[in-house]
């Protein structure tokens, strides 16, 4: 309920996503106005921290497919050896 700590928050790089109840991972990594390179390092980051956050009992593929959209977009496919190297 503390919005000037939840706006630090943010700024300071809290990474914020949702998880349904298929396993989908629902995560923003940026906005239109970000350039590209700041959006790849974004999305790489939340990448980052979802393999940090495995639990040591999942075992076998952690990620089935990754796909980036905009709000209303299409998805598109990322190629996950690229995306988690």
């Amino acid at each position: 309920m503390d919005v000037g700590k939840a706006v630090q928050d943010v700024k300071a790089g809290k990474i914020d996503f949702k998880v349904d109840k298929y396993g989908i991972i629902h995560a923003s990594v940026g906005k239109v106005s970000f350039d590209a390179k700041k959006l790849e390092e974004n999305a790489f980051e939340v990448l980052s921290t979802l393999m940090r956050l495995k639990p040591a009992a999942a075992k076998g593929m952690y990620m089935m497919s990754i796909s980036l959209s905009s709000t209303m977009g299409p998805g598109i496919l990322v190629d996950q050896k690229s995306a988690t190297a």
